[in-house]
């Protein structure tokens, strides 16, 4: 699978997380730290092999931005 950041959280100076990607597939990836595993259980329907990452609300929303630019061009 081919990834392209799409945003980075501008708080996280050189790291890389936590971001969006744009993978080749059309799906949207998120990097991000890890809920704990006392705050899993407050997700509906979580199945094996998943889990769920914390992202700022401005890195998505600058990701949807950059998304739809992509779109346009």
């Amino acid at each position: 699978m081919k990834l392209t950041m799409l945003a980075k959280d501008d708080k996280s100076g050189n790291r890389g997380c936590p971001a969006v990607y744009l993978a080749d597939t059309g799906e949207l990836v998120v990097q991000g730290a890890r809920l704990a595993d006392s705050d899993l259980g407050e997700l509906e329907n979580l199945l094996p092999g998943e889990t769920a990452v914390r992202i700022a609300p401005e890195t998505v929303l600058r990701a949807v931005e950059r998304y739809r630019e992509s779109r346009q061009s």
